[in-house]
C-alpha cells in the first residue's frame, strides 16, 4: 500500500475586523521556510504470498512454541556481513534447499538477516527494494512448506550500540527499519514471527558475553521497546503477531535474564535465548567429550534456570540457537543432541539448530546439512532433534 501524502498550502495570515477579513499572500519562499517537512519514513507495500493465507489463529505464545517444535537456522547466508548472501561462502539459498530441510522433518526456519549493507542513510534509512524482495522470497520458500519462519535483525551490531550516547540515533534507525520489515510482512499469517534483535550487545567490550553493564542492559530494553512499538504501529496482522525478545546477548546468565523487560508487557511475545551449553564442548573446541552424569546434571540445571525464570512466569521460550561443532566426535555429539533436545521439549521450549553451512572438522563446523549437494552429512543428528518433539 503506497503512502498517501497530505499537501498543505499556506495562503496567508488571517486578521479579523468588524466586517471584513483581509488575506495577505505569503511569498513562496517564506511559505516553504515555515512549512514542516512531511514525514517521509518509507512504508513498503505489504507482501502477498501464494503460500500464506494470512490467517491469525489466535494461538497463545505457548501454543505457537509448542507447534514450532524444532527448527533449523539458515546461518551465514542472508546474515553475511557483506554485499550479498554468498559473501561468507555459502551458496545462494534456493527453494530446493528449504524443501529438503522441511522434508527431513524440521517445522521452523529461522532466517537471520543483516540489513546494514542494504539500508540507505538518514533520515529515512530506506531498505533496498531488491533486498526486501529477496528476504520475502526466502520466507516464501518456508511458507510453501508450511513452516514457521523467524525473521530478525542479525549482524547489525556495529550500529546498534547499547549506550546512552548512541541511543537516540539507534532508536530512530531501528524504528524505521522495523517499520519497513513489518510493513512488508503485515499481511502474513502467524506462521511468520519477528525477532527484534539477535544477540544485542556492545561488541568488543569486557562485558560483551558476561551479561553487559547496567547501561547496556537498559539500552537493550529500550531498543526492544522502539522495535516492538514500530511493529505494532503497522497494524494488520502485526497487531497480534508473535515477537521474540532477547536478553542481553541472548544470554542465559542470571544477570541478563533478570534485567530483561518485555515491552508494554506485551502478551504476544516470546523470550529468545541462545544456549550453547556447555560452551567448551559446543563451540569452544576445547572439550570433545560429553555424556557423564555430571554433564547431564549441569545441562538439566541450565534448562531448569530458564524454565524457572520465564516459563514458570508465563513467558514462552524459543532457544533460537544451539548446536555443537564437529570435532570428529560424532558419538558424543549424538548423546548431547538427544539429551538437549529432549530436555528442551519437556519444558515446552521451541529449539532451533544453528547451522552455519560448514560441517568441516573445526571449531565452527556446525552444519548438519550440505546446501550444495542437498545431502545430510550428519543426518543422524537431524533425526534425533526431530524425534525429540514427535
Amino acid at each position: 500500500m503506497k503512502r498517501l501524502l497530505l499537501l498543505i498550502a499556506l495562503f496567508g495570515i488571517v486578521s479579523c475586523g468588524s466586517d471584513t477579513v483581509d488575506v495577505t499572500v505569503v511569498p513562496r519562499e517564506e511559505a516553504e521556510e515555515e512549512t514542516t517537512p512531511p514525514d517521509t519514513t518509507p512504508v513498503p507495500e505489504a507482501g502477498v504470498s501464494d503460500f500464506d493465507d494470512g490467517v491469525m489463529r489466535g494461538l497463545s505464545p505457548f501454543g505457537i512454541a509448542t507447534d514450532m517444535k524444532t527448527g533449523w537456522n539458515l546461518g551465514n547466508s542472508l546474515d553475511a556481513e557483506g554485499p550479498d548472501e554468498t559473501f561468507w561462502g555459502n551458496p545462494a539459498t534456493t527453494k530446493e534447499m528449504i524443501d529438503e530441510v522441511a522434508k527431513r522433518g524440521f517445522k521452523t526456519l529461522r532466517v537471520p538477516v543483516t540489513w546494514r549493507f542494504h539500508q540507505g542513510p538518514a533520515p529515512d534509512y530506506t531498505v533496498e527494494k531488491e533486498w526486501m524482495d529477496r528476504v520475502e522470497e526466502v520466507v516464501n520458500y518456508a511458507r510453501a512448506n508450511d513452516m514457521y519462519v523467524i525473521v530478525n535483525v542479525h549482524h547489525d551490531d556495529p550500529w546498534i550500540i547499547p549506550t546512552y550516547d548512541n541511543g537516540d540515533e539507534v532508536k530512530d534507525r531501528l524504528s524505521k527499519l522495523w517499520t519497513q520489515i513489518a510493513g512488508r510482512f503485515r499481511n502474513y499469517s502467524d506462521y511468520v514471527i519477528f525477532e527484534t534483535l539477535n544477540e544485542p550487545r556492545y561488541e568488543n567490550t569486557p562485558e560483551e558475553w558476561t551479561g553487559g553493564t547496567a547501561e547496556g542492559r537498559d539500552m537493550v530494553n529500550q531498543y526492544h521497546q522502539v522495535s516492538l512499538d514500530a511493529i505494532r504501529a503497522t497494524g494488520g496482522n502485526n497487531s497480534t503477531r508473535q515477537i521474540m525478545i532477547a536478553t542481553y546477548a541472548a544470554s542465559t546468565l542470571p544477570v541478563a535474564m533478570d534485567a530483561l523487560i518485555v515491552p508494554n508487557d506485551d502478551e504476544n511475545t516470546m523470550i529468545s535465548l541462545h544456549s550453547y551449553f556447555p560452551f567448551p564442548f559446543t563451540l569452544g573446541g576445547t572439550d570433545t567429550t560429553w555424556g557423564s552424569d555430571d554433564d547431564k546434571a549441569e545441562l538439566e540445571a541450565e534448562m531448569d534456570r530458564i524454565k524457572a525464570k520465564f516459563t514458570d512466569n508465563g513467558k514462552a521460550v524459543v532457544l533460537g540457537e544451539w548446536s555443537s561443532g564437529n570435532q570428529n566426535n560424532v558419538e558424543d555429539r549424538l548423546r548431547h543432541t538427544e539429551f538437549y533436545a529432549q530436555k528442551a521439549a519437556e519444558r515446552g521450549f521451541a529449539s532451533v539448530w544453528w547451522d552455519n553451512g560448514n560441517s568441516d572438522i573445526s571449531n565452527d563446523g556446525l552444519a548438519i546439512f550440505d546446501r550444495r549437494t542437498l545431502t545430510w552429512p550428519f543426518g543422524n543428528i537431524a533425526d534425533i532433534i526431530i524425534a525429540a518433539n514427535e
